[in-house]
């Protein structure tokens, strides 16, 4: 296992997976696939049509267009994983890693293996991410994306596992990577393993680092809990969708603790970029053409860092 190999810690670790699953890199297409959370159906309902959260309009697949924006008023819808890798890299350049690693029950939590189940049949992937090596505008490098559709994307055995591979593949391979987060946090369900995860993730992050390698973090809606206060924000550079709720703590339990009332755009990322918590704010349509721009700045045509 990454980060832990035959340490003492490794008989723990081989318990939370349901096999012992080494750096396995599959072969896959990436494809638009709708899931429940974005509201839309597939390609054999087209005339479906959502609710915007933003303006209340209703608004059918079409009307959204590929990238899932409102025409109205411009606010996202949020995307699978899928869908995200599908818009941002090149076609048919998507391997993916590790795609069948899925969580066991380690804490032995109560239905937990009936709904992680579950949300592998709604979601058509077994965990909360998609992780593997693509190309962006012709640049080779290593790309994570998080999924809200599956468990709101918490970051348990699974999500930490496989992103800790991607950025020790990024070290081992000098590659850039690029990590889309999206997440309401730590899974309940796994306890402290779950929170372990935090520090396992920022460590490979430094690993990463440490070997002279970009790392470029893209904060979409939500971004939240553990997921921000480890990994996410951790990014050479760190780019946020627009209007994408990024923080640790609700607004609830923040206002119920210091007893004051928060700005109305607090934990936007327009708030976050005002007060230095991002670096830039770049449209979902603009993405692709905008990750490539910084690793061509960072990077020669034989992926070596300049």
């Amino acid at each position: 296992m990454a980060l832990f190999g035959k340490s003492k810690y490794a008989p723990l670790v081989h318990k939370i997976f349901k096999k012992k699953d080494d750096i396995v890199i599959k072969k896959a297409v990436a494809t638009p696939v709708e899931t429940e959370k974005t509201g839309f159906e597939t390609d054999k309902a087209p005339e479906i049509k959502v609710k915007c959260k933003g303006c209340g309009s209703e608004i059918s697949k079409k009307e959204a267009g590929k990238y899932k924006i409102c025409p109205k008023c411009g606010r996202y819808f949020r995307i699978s994983a899928k869908e995200r890798i599908y818009i941002t890299v090149d076609k048919g350049t998507f391997t993916e890693f590790d795609a069948n690693m899925t969580a066991a029950n380690p804490l032995n939590f109560p239905e937990y293996e009936e709904k992680i189940a579950a949300m592998q049949k709604k979601t058509g992937i077994k965990d909360a991410v998609i992780t593997g090596r693509a190309k962006i505008g012709g640049c080779d490098c290593v790309i994570g994306a998080m999924d809200s559709s599956f468990i709101m994307a918490s970051m348990g055995s699974v999500v930490g596992e496989k992103l800790t591979r991607a950025f020790e593949y990024g070290a081992e391979n000098k590659l850039p990577t690029i990590i889309f987060a999206a997440s309401g946090g730590a899974r309940m369900q796994e306890g402290i393993i779950s929170l372990m995860q935090m520090a396992k993730t920022s460590a490979a992050a430094a690993k990463l680092s440490d070997a002279g390698q970009l790392y470029i973090s893209v904060l979409t809606d939500p971004t939240t809990g553990g997921v921000s206060a480890s990994f996410a924000m951790l990014g050479d550079i760190i780019i946020a969708e627009p209007k994408a709720l990024i923080g640790f703590a609700g607004r609830r339990v923040i206002e119920g603790t210091i007893k004051q009332k928060l700005p109305d755009d607090f934990q936007t990322a327009e708030f976050q970029l005002a007060h230095g918590f991002v670096d830039m704010i770049v449209k979902r349509e603009d993405m692709p053409k905008r990750l490539a721009e910084i690793i061509k700045l960072h990077y020669n045509k034989g992926g070596k860092e300049q």
